[in-house]
Formats: structure tokens, C-alpha cells, sequence
């Protein structure tokens, strides 16, 4: 009789626990990965996910439990430890040199001796025969900052894989990729489980975690609750065991749509170097409306509701809200007076100060109203139960105005900027990525409120490179490809397949992406 053999796990942890001071991140975890497989790790935002993989590529060390690599026990304490191990990670923030090239950031810190030419010239050899292995292609001397943000994304790859690796280790690898982008990127990954790579996939898109992954693991508040075979569950299972209850999204009710809050005619901005980023742009939002704007990013969206916000100056146009004109010049503070709200696409460069305390940061831009002082000085008792209280109703957590901005994981983050800019009550909210690196309940949440505010009769502008977002919520679709405005649809008129033609340019001629520093 012959025993069947069953293959060592490329990663075996065992009761791995982790806290920091009071609070416990990683609560005595158990996780398989088996070899040549893409394992996918779900959870909310705080669920321990990032902890737990940094415990594994050796940012933090377990206070307790066991690691074990391909079957050996292995105890992993920096970095460098987990690349002799064998495990690379791509990180969410990529860790490149800008200004280096393709090259020279793969051999960084793996130089092996004084003598860099040497070193380089097999760098530029590996990179080529990791681009024909595994459709890594991307050019050797090519400057990192003048590339895309997916091909940035193939050198962390191609790094991780030049120092050995052979588990991968991906937090939220899509969070910054256009769907093109995502594509080319889910094709590498399965070119790398043929070839024998183990692939760690940690992401909130349970539409990528059905797509690609062989088996998912669930996290909720530093436990593992739950491991799956992908075949065998559902989104919406899934989704469930995230939150520990069932995701209800709001439905889409057809608009009732009111006199026009916000009426942009022939808007037209340039960058600092005169290239015309909008290109002589017209549409109108209405009371009881949601119109959406798809585009793959960098096609104009960004500088379109800058300018419509007073961040960025147009150079020729109009833009009217609530039936009043945004004065040619005016700034930030003009576009509030007027009713106007805006939700930033990075809520980190451009919505929140992360070293101030969380009451601060919910109030910026409105420091000057009177509840919160005399104009010169700031009332922070009266800014701390102010900030509680939207806290409160936006479900932040935790619920603690003196924390640090930046201790917010990135969804409660979001819900910061937005109770800032949502309990003004806005005639126009102009809302841009709204969920981009939020998990599934806190996007169940962004949405409700969004769909409330059109319920109430105000006029909302949606910016989104995620299509199924845009369906969800808009009841007119405008689509832009190299900076203009390409088409409109009626949201039940229309389906993704369309959409997405015209992002892509395929039925105007319009080429997509206006960016020269982004290229393909």
C-alpha cells in the first residue's frame, strides 16, 4: 500500500500573538500558506492584517508563537532575515528611489562587494530574463520616477525576486493601479504560481480575492476567523465574516433632480509647464443628483475637481455654484462660502495633517468658524466635542480626538475627512476615490451617506477609477479620456463594457492618459 505524500507549507505560523501596549493586534494566529499557491488574507481595516505580515517579513517580532518556513522553524527579526528566507514583499507605498534607475534600485542593498559596475551589468541581465520568464518587461535603464505607477510596481517585483524570493508577499497591490494596470498585474502573479511562487495577496477587493486567489483567510479585530477554499465561498460570504454581519448596500433610487447646484462651462486648466490637463469642459449637476466621472487616472479627473474646489486655477471657464460665480482666482475658502464641500483623492497629501491630533484634522479649513473660537484662537474643548461627536455618527474608530491623525487606519481616516466636509451641510459635495484603500464595511458606510446627501437635494460629483462604484451610485455617467469629456450615459442606459471603451479612447479616437510621466 502506498501512503500519499503530502508537500511541506511554504508558511506554517502558529499561535502568533502581537500586542502594542494595550492594544492586541495579532491574537495566537494560525495560517497555512501552501507551496505554488495565491493565498489571500481579507479583513477590515485594524483587523491585523499588516501586522501580521510584517511579523512575517520581519518588521515586527512576535511576542510569541512559531514560524515556520518551507517546514523549518524559523525566527524572522528584520528584514534581512526574511529575505534569506526566502520572502519578498511589495509594499502598498512603494520603497523606490525616484530619481535611480530601473537598475540601480534593484541592486540597492544587494550590491555584494564594492564593486557597483559589476553588479549592475547582472542586474541589467536579470531584469531582462525576469521580464521574458514572467512578463515582468520593463526597461533597465529607464528612470523609476518617469514610469507608471504599475511598472514602479513590476520593480518591486523584479527586486524582490533578484534578492531570491520565492514567497511574495502583496499589501493591497492594486490600491493604486488603474484596472489596466490590475490586469497586468494579476497575469504576473499566475505566471509566477506556474513557475512554483507562493503568493500572499493582502486585499479588501473581494472581487480580486474571487478572481485570483486559491484560498482566502479571514481576519476581524487581530483574530483569524476564518480560512476558505475560493471556489467553495462567495463575496458575500466573505464580506460577512469580515464584518460579522451581512453588508447591506444602499439601492439606487432613481434622482429626482432639481435646479442645477453646480454648472461647469467650458473649463479649460493648464499645468505649471502650459500642458492643458481639462480641455474646454462642460457638464451640470442638480439638486437630487449623483453624476459620476470615470476615467482611467490621469486623464484630467484630478485637475478637474481641483479646480472646481479653488485648489487649482483654471485658466479659462466658468464654474457657478448654487447659482452664484466662483471668481476667476479664487481659492478653497470662496468655493466653501459658496456651499461647495470637496473629499480630496488622497486623503493624506491633501485632506488630513497626520502629524495633528485627530480634532484638528477635522477641522481644517473650517478652524475660522465661530463654535470653534474667536477667529485668532483655537477653542479645542468645544473642536474636541465637536470632533466626538461626528466621530460618534461616523462610526470612527476609535472614538478618540486626540489621537494622532495618523493612528487612524486608512477607512476610519476617510470617514474623518468626510464627516469634516459632509456635516457642513453643502449645497455641492464634490467627492473624489471616496473608498480607494477602504475595506468592505466602511465602503457599505461611504456609500449610505453619499446616497443620504442626494436625498436630501443636494448635488453630488463622484470621481472614481473603480466602474462598479461608479454604477452603484450615479445616476448620470460622464466619461473623460485625455483631459475632455468624451461621452454620457445615462447610468441604466449604458454597462461597463461601454464605459470602459470610451475610458480607453476606443470609440472617440481620444487618446487615454495625458501624462507624459506615466508612461505605458
Amino acid at each position: 500500500m502506498t501512503v500519499a505524500v503530502t508537500e511541506v507549507p511554504a508558511i506554517e505560523l502558529v499561535k502568533i500573538d502581537k500586542r502594542f501596549g494595550a492594544v492586541h493586534a495579532n491574537r495566537a494566529i494560525d495560517l497555512v500558506v501552501e507551496k505554488g499557491s495565491i493565498h489571500g488574507i481579507i479583513g477590515e481595516n485594524g483587523a491585523g492584517k499588516s501586522t501580521l505580515m510584517s511579523i512575517l517579513y520581519g518588521f515586527y517580532e512576535a511576542d510569541s508563537g512559531d514560524i515556520r518556513i518551507g517546514g523549518k522553524p524559523t525566527r524572522i527579526r528584520s528584514s534581512a532575515d526574511a529575505i534569506a528566507a526566502g520572502i519578498g514583499m511589495v509594499h502598498q507605498h512603494f520603497m523606490l528611489i525616484e530619481t535611480m534607475s530601473v537598475a540601480e534600485n534593484v541592486l540597492l542593498g544587494a550590491e555584494g562587494g564594492a564593486l557597483t559596475g559589476a553588479g549592475l551589468d547582472k542586474a541589467r541581465r536579470e531584469i531582462i530574463r525576469l521580464g521574458k520568464d514572467y512578463g515582468l518587461v520593463v526597461d533597465p535603464e529607464a528612470i523609476v520616477g518617469e514610469l507608471s505607477v504599475g511598472l514602479q510596481q513590476r520593480v518591486e517585483i523584479i527586486k524582490a525576486l533578484y534578492r531570491g524570493a520565492d514567497i511574495l508577499i502583496l499589501d493591497e497591490p492594486t490600491g493604486v493601479l488603474t484596472p489596466a494596470e490590475a490586469t497586468q498585474l494579476f497575469e504576473v502573479l499566475t505566471e509566477l504560481k506556474r513557475q512554483g511562487r507562493t503568493i500572499l495577496l493582502i486585499t479588501h477587493k473581494l472581487k480580486e480575492i474571487m478572481a485570483i486567489t486559491d484560498r482566502v483567510s479571514v481576519m476581524r479585530r487581530g483574530e483569524m476567523v476564518a480560512h476558505r477554499e475560493t471556489k467553495s465561498t462567495s463575496a458575500p460570504e466573505l464580506a460577512e465574516l469580515m464584518v460579522g454581519r451581512a453588508i447591506l448596500f444602499p439601492a439606487r433610487v432613481a434622482a429626482t433632480a432639481g435646479k442645477p447646484l453646480l454648472e461647469i462651462a467650458h473649463l479649460t486648466v493648464e499645468d505649471e509647464r502650459g500642458v492643458s490637463r481639462v480641455k474646454d469642459v462642460s457638464f451640470t449637476v442638480r439638486a437630487g443628483e449623483i453624476v459620476g466621472i470615470a476615467g482611467v487616472s490621469g486623464n484630467g479627473q484630478s485637475e478637474l475637481a481641483e479646480a472646481i474646489a479653488g485648489i487649482r486655477r483654471a485658466t479659462s471657464g466658468t464654474i457657478m455654484i448654487g447659482g452664484k460665480a466662483l471668481a476667476a482666482g479664487a481659492d478653497a475658502a470662496a468655493a466653501r462660502l459658496l456651499g461647495l464641500s470637496h473629499v480630496p483623492e488622497d486623503r493624506q497629501r491633501m485632506g488630513l495633517v497626520t502629524g495633528f491630533p485627530a480634532f484638528e484634522s477635522a477641522i481644517l479649513g473650517r478652524q475660522d468658524a465661530v463654535k470653534y473660537g474667536n477667529g485668532m484662537l483655537i477653542d479645542q474643548q468645544a473642536a474636541i466635542l465637536d470632533t466626538t461627536d461626528k466621530m460618534e455618527r461616523f462610526d470612527v474608530r476609535p472614538n478618540n480626538p486626540v489621537l494622532k491623525t495618523a493612528n487612524f487606519s486608512g477607512g476610519n481616516q476617510q470617514k474623518i475627512v468626510l464627516a469634516r466636509e459632509i456635516e457642513t451641510d453643502p449645497q455641492v459635495l464634490i467627492v473624489a476615490q471616496p473608498t480607494r484603500g477602504v475595506d468592505i464595511g466602511a465602503i457599505e458606510f461611504i456609500h449610505s451617506q453619499i446616497v443620504a446627501l442626494k436625498a436630501q437635494g443636494k448635488a453630488v460629483l463622484l470621481i472614481s477609477v473603480e466602474l462598479d462604484e461608479i454604477f452603484t451610485l450615479s445616476d448620470r455617467i460622464l466619461v473623460m479620456c485625455g483631459g475632455a469629456l468624451v461621452g454620457e450615459r445615462e447610468t441604466g442606459a449604458t454597462d461597463q463594457n461601454e464605459i470602459g471603451l470610451l475610458m480607453a479612447g476606443v470609440e472617440t479616437g481620444v487618446e487615454s492618459g495625458i501624462d507624459s510621466g506615466r508612461a505605458a
